[in-house]
């Protein structure tokens, strides 16, 4: 794996990011499972999603939604951990075109026009962020659901990628110090190309982020349901 190419997706994966609140670890970790093995090449893709991830809700702090981040974020994150705890035991194929189906439904819901909203109460937060942290973790993509799943609450187009990013980095504050006890060697001997995917994805933010404020909020939600049913289509295309 060169880090030139590694860095180049790093800033399409920053960018794409910045836009729909997810993307990093969608675009990278598949080129890294050429040359890896799934835990190696998730723990070297975590390092630059921590530092893209943290520089975005920086930039993006005054637009989180605190109602929905306090209840469905949290609880996004707990399930996303528990759900990554039992990947290892649960984890299968039939989970990962589950997820792509999901994923293709709630896409191409915004692609049609014809979205699913879901009541702004505490019971559907705690329990949309729950079950998508859950199901995300258990198949290793937490992102794309994490989002679909914010969609259905309407949130204005900053709001939904500032709560987004705030939920993942919940996720990434616990699952970081993890990675570097476990694959401590392998971090360390891969230092130029995680250091190469950080460039990237920290130039990818700056140049998304000052665009998510100029899309239009029905071309922002087309935009997004685009990226999902094309996650979606890739999910299929890795468990078949």
């Amino acid at each position: 794996m060169h880090p030139l190419a590694f860095a180049l997706l790093g800033v399409l994966g920053g960018a794409v990011a910045s836009v729909s609140g997810f993307g990093i670890g969608s675009l990278l970790t598949p080129l890294l499972l050429l040359s890896f093995p799934a835990g190696e090449a998730v723990a070297i893709v975590a390092l630059p999603h921590v530092v893209a991830t943290t520089l975005r809700l920086w930039t993006l702090r005054r637009d989180i939604d605190w109602p929905t981040f306090r209840q469905f974020g949290i609880a996004s994150a707990v399930g996303g951990l528990a759900g990554a705890s039992l990947q290892p035991e649960l984890g299968s194929a039939v989970l990962t075109l589950v997820l792509a189906v999901l994923l293709l439904a709630a896409g191409g819901s915004e692609l049609v026009r014809r979205p699913v909203p879901l009541p702004r109460t505490a019971f559907w937060r705690l329990a949309g962020g729950t079950l998508s942290g859950l199901f995300g973790g258990l198949v290793g993509n937490q992102g794309g659901i994490r989002a679909a799943a914010l969609l259905g609450f309407r949130l204005q187009t900053r709001a939904l990628v500032a709560t987004s990013t705030a939920s993942a980095l919940l996720v990434d504050a616990a699952r970081v110090p993890v990675y570097l006890m476990t694959r401590g060697p392998v971090v360390e001997a891969n230092a130029t190309l995680w250091l190469a995917g950080i460039a990237g994805v920290v130039v990818g933010t700056y140049l998304g982020v000052p665009v998510l404020g100029r899309i239009p909020a029905t071309l922002y939600r087309q935009i997004v349901g685009g990226l999902l049913v094309a996650l979606g289509i890739s999910l299929v295309i890795t468990a078949l």
